[in-house]
């Protein structure tokens, strides 16, 4: 209950001070990618698709007569594949000392802060057994419900480089099932930027739990974890590094729970017109049954190395060539569904 009246507090006080505007500012922009991929599986015959990435963004965004800026956004992707939206953004409102607070689908302040490292840019993608759970994303464990608020702090917070996030969010409100659901987390993230000789460094963390509700067997700890990146940048050169641990669920009272790690790294180079992407991953993940310690089990795996090169053609017009590479096992036997994808397209945005 504390955390309903936590979220309708920050909701009213601060769109309920705003002025009333007859019209907003309204920007537009998107992509439109298109390309064509080859897979080759480990086990089965080759085979190649076209592959489709088309979006279009509308923001809204005006400022109170107090200097509060209040914004939101929403966007139509996918239309070439028969249509979809994403219209559940809610507002964000930046104060005029630099710090922002998000409310309604807010999301969750330890996936903000994650540390982005370098991988292929092409749009190939490798499919592996549904049932490996092994992740390879920081933020695998960062997730909110749309009933939160999330908090950011203006820059040089506590110290110089220093900017911090806090989130907290609640279900809603229906009855438990035998589907599991995210009944409410709490989150804190923060980046830290500083400089060492060239190079400008940046520090990202973030440490999130939720917790679960589900008739029958309940999972036996809540959903949570941390993860930590640094990424440095000198010149045209940019290098990351990103771990993460934690404990996740399959979403399910059938499914499993299961503990995992994952280990990032990537390079980034930029020379005129062309950029060279290469990237690894490695997630590793025990799984058992609901209600179990997560500690017994034979490990799920999955190994990700991707590279790619990126041409500037004209102003938005960008030739994309990527290749990705998965070797994963699941439950220690090797995943004969893995194998490594080309793609070669362009991606046109504005």
């Amino acid at each position: 209950m504390k955390k309903e009246l936590l979220i309708g507090t920050a909701l009213v006080s601060t769109l309920g001070v705003a002025s009333v505007a007859e019209a907003v500012t309204a920007t537009m922009s998107g992509n439109h990618q298109t390309g064509i991929r080859f897979n080759s599986p480990t086990a089965g015959d080759d085979s190649r698709a076209q592959v489709n990435d088309n979006n279009f963004s509308v923001s809204l965004e005006e400022t109170t007569d107090g200097g509060m800026t209040i914004s939101s956004s929403f966007m139509l992707m996918n239309e070439a594949g028969g249509g979809s939206s994403d219209e559940d953004a809610g507002f964000s409102l930046a104060f005029t000392d630099g710090s922002k607070l998000d409310v309604i689908n807010a999301g969750n302040a330890s996936g903000s802060h994650d540390i982005s490292v370098p991988g292929s840019a092409g749009a190939e993608s490798v499919t592996v057994t549904t049932s490996n759970k092994a992740p390879t994303g920081l933020d695998f464990a960062a997730g909110a419900t749309v009933f939160g608020v999330e908090y950011h702090t203006a820059d040089d917070f506590l110290a110089d480089g220093l900017k911090m996030s806090f989130s907290i969010s609640t279900g809603d409100g229906a009855d438990k099932s035998a589907t599991l659901k995210n009944d409410g987390h709490y989150a804190v993230g923060g980046t830290y930027v500083t400089t060492a000789g060239d190079s400008t460094v940046t520090i990202g963390a973030g440490y999130s739990s939720m917790e679960h509700k589900v008739t029958g067997t309940q999972p036996s700890t809540e959903e949570g974890g941390m993860h930590v990146g640094i990424s440095a940048v000198t010149g045209d050169l940019t290098v990351a590094l990103g771990i993460a641990d934690g404990e996740s669920t399959a979403g399910d009272k059938s499914g499993a729970e299961y503990t995992a790690d994952v280990v990032k790294a990537g390079v980034k180079y930029v020379t005129g017109d062309l950029t060279f992407n290469v990237g690894i991953a490695s997630g590793a993940a025990t799984d058992n049954t609901m209600g179990s310690t997560s500690t017994g089990g034979s490990e799920d795996s999955k190994d990700v190395a991707s590279a790619s090169i990126s041409y500037a053609v004209a102003s938005g017009v960008t030739a994309i060539l990527g290749y990705t590479d998965v070797d994963s096992s699941d439950e220690g036997i090797n995943d004969t569904t893995d194998g490594s994808a080309w793609y070669i397209g362009a991606n046109m945005a504005f």
